[in-house]
């Protein structure tokens, strides 16, 4: 691994301290203030590594942070807000295929799909303004990521979403359970 490598890989660890640390804040928008780093990070690691739609999609997930923890200035409760993001998500997998030149094969498809899926999860999540719901849909977001990181060797990436799994789980039992 070259020097190159070893930064883009350690630029993903920062990233994943980011998200990991984000399911464990207590309301919605100190989770979606800690996405927004982790996702800025994860953006510059993803390009870094050659997993474009991923870095493009983190992009998008710092911009949707950004309209979502200022709620009221953006008018973030109006839902054209997820179908906004929601149309771009697909336009980037669009794009995949077409500009970014990924081979459009069956596993290419399904494996550039997941992490829409993941975005999408999480935009609901955010949408809703709810911390129990954007960890629950965490648990929809974290394995959809994790199989695009393991496909695209993303170390960062692939820590972040197995850690990011226990950590809604904990964050589940602290926060979500009845006392």
């Amino acid at each position: 691994m070259d020097t190159y490598e070893i930064i883009a890989q350690l630029i993903g660890i920062v990233a994943m301290a980011m998200n990991i640390l984000s399911f464990q804040q207590k309301n919605q928008r100190n989770i979606i203030i800690m996405q927004f780093f982790g996702a800025s990070l994860f953006a510059v690691n993803m390009f870094m590594i050659g997993a474009t739609v991923g870095g493009f999609l983190n992009l998008l997930g710092a911009f949707r942070a950004i309209v979502f923890a200022n709620r009221e200035k953006f008018r973030a409760d109006k839902i054209i807000w997820v179908h906004f993001f929601n149309v771009l998500y697909l336009t980037s997998y669009v794009l995949t295929f077409t500009v970014f030149d990924k081979e459009p094969t069956a596993v290419n498809f399904i494996v550039e799909f997941l992490p829409i899926i993941g975005m999408v999860a999480t935009g609901i999540g955010f949408y809703l303004s709810n911390a129990k719901i954007i960890r629950r849909l965490g648990l929809v977001s974290s394995p959809s990521w994790l199989v695009y990181n393991i496909y695209n060797m993303a170390v960062g990436g692939i820590i972040c979403e197995v850690l990011a799994m226990f950590s809604i789980v904990i964050g589940i039992l602290r926060h979500d359970r009845k006392k």
